[in-house]
């Protein structure tokens, strides 16, 4: 084991942890008009930011807390996180941490619903005032401000063991530039295409049972 690398494990959450992208879909459920398409339209464009794009099209939701639960409750994991989850706690790989730029809030619910506890979430915050979304960023900034929560600044460790090896699981372009600090990256979707021509070690993955094939060949 003292021959083994040091890990760390980083997963974006929407269409990475999950199957499709759930921040999408409550956006297109629940807003009460058609607004959030040309505000994505903007987004995709380059011309708005993503922390302006969720303000925005946020502003236009209406979900009551009952409303949102129910929902949250139908929304499953890909079926081998949990068993990449369990395989890094026996190891003791810390940290194992979720970076997104959808809400604390509906990711950790998620979770429990799905019976996973104890990761660390690093993502924007919502609450609900009524059935209005109220949203904040603590990591808008960090470093720039292309993303709402800037993941990249959550790799950054002065502690971190020499010949530690960090591994990122990303499907977004919000993970290209967190995703290029990790030595070991599985990609899949706008993500692998980005990477496709810049990192020949990048491992392309249509869901999570190819990455828990992968990371178990790295501890034993």
């Amino acid at each position: 084991m003292s021959d083994s690398p040091r890990l760390e494990v980083y997963f974006d959450f929407d269409n990475t942890v999950t199957e499709f992208d759930v921040l999408d879909d409550i956006i297109r459920r629940f807003s009460v008009n058609e607004d959030w398409k040309r505000i994505e339209e903007s987004w995709e464009a380059g011309e708005i930011g993503s922390r302006e794009c969720l303000e925005q099209q946020l502003a236009q939701v209406r979900v009551s807390p009952a409303a949102l639960g129910e929902y949250l409750g139908t929304i499953r994991v890909d079926p081998a996180f949990p068993l990449i989850i369990g395989w890094l706690r026996e190891r003791k790989v810390s940290p194992v941490m979720i970076l997104s730029d959808s809400f604390s809030a509906i990711i950790a619910a998620i979770l429990e619903n799905n019976g996973i506890t104890g990761l660390t979430i690093r993502a924007n915050e919502l609450r609900l005032d009524g059935d209005r979304p109220v949203v904040s960023f603590p990591y808008y900034g960090s470093i720039c401000s292309r993303c709402a929560n800037c993941k990249t600044s959550h790799l950054f460790r002065r502690d971190r063991p020499a010949g530690t090896k960090k591994i990122y699981v990303g499907d977004g372009l919000s993970d290209a530039c967190p995703a290029g600090f990790c030595e070991i990256l599985f990609a899949k979707d706008k993500l692998l295409k980005y990477y496709s021509g810049l990192r020949k070690d990048c491992i392309p993955f249509r869901d999570l049972s190819t990455v828990y094939s992968h990371i178990r060949t790295l501890l034993p």
